[in-house]
C-alpha cells in the first residue's frame, strides 16, 4: 500500500479553531500531589495510633525504622502507580513529568529502604544488647519472609545502581528497561515482610487489609494497562507496516495500517510505543511519535538510527505484525493557550512538531535546529504546509558555516517580536531544550505556555 501524506497536508482543515486547555490539565498534577502527600500523612497516622510511647535510643530508631519502613511500602504502591501507563493520568499531567515523579518516587523509595533497614538492625542490636552483624544475620534468617526481603532489598538496590546518570548511559534502552522491570518482583518479594513483620500490621486487620487493597490497586492498573489493554488492542486493530519510506542519512518513515485506527483516538503529538514482531525486534517495545496527523487509513512514525533497534526498523518488511500501546503524551494542541504558536524543534525531534505545525490553529511560526541541510528531515512537507497555511519556518543549520540561528532570547525575540504572547511546543535533544527554556524565559514567556515532553520510560 502507498501513502502520500504529503499531499494530504496540504488539503487538512488547519485553521479550526482549538477549545482552551483542559481543566484537568491544569489541575490534576496539582491534584495528584496532594493526593499522594494526603497518603504519606495518612501512614503516618497509623504509626501514629499504634505508638504509645517511645522511650530510649533503642526506641527512637526502632520507630523511626517504623516509619520509614512504612513509608516505603507506601512509596513502592505509589511509583508503581505513576509508571502504570493510565491514560487519564497520562494525558492530563503528561509521560514526562509522570517519569520525573516515577524517578524521583524512586530515588526517595531507595533511600527510605536503606534508611529502614539500618535503624531497625542498630534499632533491634540496642535492644538485644547484640552487635550489628549478629543482629544482621538474626533478623535475616529467624523472622518471616525476611529471606525474601533480603532478596527484594538487593533487587531495589541494583535497581538505583542502574539508574544512575552515568551508568544510564552505558547500558542499552532494553537492557535498562528489562532490568528496571524487576522492581515488580522486587516489590512482590517485600509485601510479604511488610505484613509480617511490621509491627503495625501484626494482629492489625483493618490495616492488613487497606494495604492490600493499595497494593492490589496498583497491581490491577500495571495489569490491564501494560499487558492486557495491549493485547486487547493488537486483536482489535491488527496494524501491520504498509511501507518504509527513507527520508535522509539514516532516518526512515513506517507507515503502519490496520483496522478501525480512528478508534485509537490518537492526537497530532502524541506517541506510542511500538514493538515490531519480527527478529530482533519482537521482545522491545518503543516509543516514537506520530510524525503526521493520524489518518483513517494509516499512522506514520519517523525514526533516526541512533541504535541497533531503531536502525534496524529500515528493514522492516512490509505486512511486519505490529503492536502500539497508546496513544500517550499531553503534548497536544487542546494544551495552548494562544491563537499564535512558536514550535521549536532541533534533529529529530521535529517528528511530532511536524503533526502538530499541520493541526494546530492560529498563526505559527517554527524553527528547526540541524546538523547539515541533508539532517532537515521531513523539510519539502514542511515547506508545503508553511505554504497552505501562510505559516513561517526557519532552518539552521551549523555546516556550512553562516546558516546557523543562536539558540538566544535576543535571536528569538528578533525572529518572533510577539513571542511573550506565544505559546512554545518545543522537542529535540536534551541540551536544545535546556537551551531553549533558558532562552524563552529570559524572553518572558511564562513557563506555562512553554510545552514539552520526553520518552524516557
Amino acid at each position: 500500500m502507498a501513502v502520500h501524506p504529503a499531499t494530504d497536508a496540504t488539503r487538512s482543515p488547519l485553521h479550526r479553531r482549538a477549545a482552551g486547555p483542559a481543566p484537568a490539565a491544569r489541575l490534576v498534577p496539582a491534584a495528584v500531589h496532594v493526593l499522594g502527600w494526603a497518603g504519606a500523612a495518612g501512614v503516618l497516622g497509623l504509626w501514629w495510633a499504634d505508638t504509645t510511647s517511645v522511650v530510649g535510643p533503642a526506641g527512637w530508631l526502632t520507630d523511626a525504622g517504623r516509619i520509614t519502613g512504612l513509608l516505603a511500602g507506601y512509596a513502592c504502591a505509589v511509583i508503581i502507580v505513576l509508571m502504570a501507563r493510565v491514560p487519564w493520568l497520562d494525558h492530563t499531567v503528561g509521560s514526562d513529568r509522570l517519569a520525573r515523579w516515577h524517578a524521583a518516587g524512586g530515588r526517595y523509595t531507595i533511600s527510605l529502604i536503606l534508611v529502614h533497614t539500618l535503624l531497625i538492625v542498630w534499632g533491634y542490636a540496642l535492644t538485644g544488647h547484640t552487635g550489628l552483624v549478629d543482629q544482621t544475620t538474626t533478623l535475616v534468617l529467624r523472622y518471616p519472609d525476611m529471606l525474601k526481603a533480603t532478596a527484594a532489598w538487593f533487587v531495589f538496590l541494583l535497581t538505583a545502581v542502574v539508574s544512575a546518570r552515568a551508568a544510564r548511559r552505558r547500558l542499552a534502552y532494553e537492557t535498562w528497561q528489562f532490568l528496571h522491570l524487576a522492581t515488580y518482583a522486587a516489590v512482590f518479594l517485600a509485601f510479604g515482610h511488610q505484613l509480617a513483620d511490621g509491627a503495625d500490621f501484626v494482629g492489625n486487620r483493618s490495616t492488613q487489609l487497606l494495604w492490600y487493597a493499595m497494593y492490589l490497586s496498583a497491581a490491577a492498573l500495571v495489569l490491564w494497562f501494560r499487558f492486557l489493554a495491549p493485547v486487547r488492542a493488537a486483536r482489535r486493530h491488527r496494524l501491520t507496516v504498509a511501507e518504509v519510506r527513507r527520508e535522509g542519512p539514516g532516518v526512515v518513515s513506517v507507515y503502519v495500517t490496520g483496522d478501525r485506527l480512528d478508534e485509537l483516538a490518537a492526537l497530532p503529538g502524541q506517541f506510542f510505543r511500538w514493538r515490531f514482531l519480527t527478529q530482533g525486534l519482537w521482545w522491545t517495545a518503543s516509543p516514537y511519535s506520530l510524525s503526521a496527523p493520524p489518518h483513517p487509513q494509516y499512522l506514520r512514525i519517523t525514526v533516526k538510527g541512533l541504535g541497533a533497534q531503531s536502525a534496524a526498523l529500515a528493514r522492516l518488511a512490509p505486512g511486519t505484525r505490529v503492536w502500539a500501546e497508546g496513544p500517550y503524551g499531553a503534548l497536544v494542541a487542546r494544551n495552548t493557550r494562544a491563537d499564535r504558536t512558536l514550535l521549536l524543534a532541533g534533529g529529530i525531534g521535529i517528528t511530532p512538531l511536524r503533526a502538530l505545525f499541520e493541526s494546530l490553529p492560529g498563526d505559527l511560526v517554527l524553527v528547526y535546529w540541524a546538523r547539515t541541510p541533508a539532517d532537515l528531515v521531513l523539510q519539502g512537507e514542511l515547506d508545503a504546509i508553511a505554504a497552505a497555511r501562510g505559516a513561517r519556518v526557519y532552518y539552521s543549520v551549523d555546516e556550512p558555516a553562516g546558516h546557523a540561528l543562536s539558540l538566544t532570547a535576543p535571536c528569538l525575540t528578533a525572529l518572533v517580536p510577539d513571542l511573550g504572547r506565544r505559546d512554545v511546543y518545543l522537542c529535540g535533544p536534551p541540551g536544545m531544550t535546556e537551551a531553549s527554556v533558558s532562552a524563552l524565559r529570559e524572553a518572558g514567556v511564562s513557563r506555562h505556555r512553554i510545552h514539552q515532553e520526553s520518552f524516557a520510560l
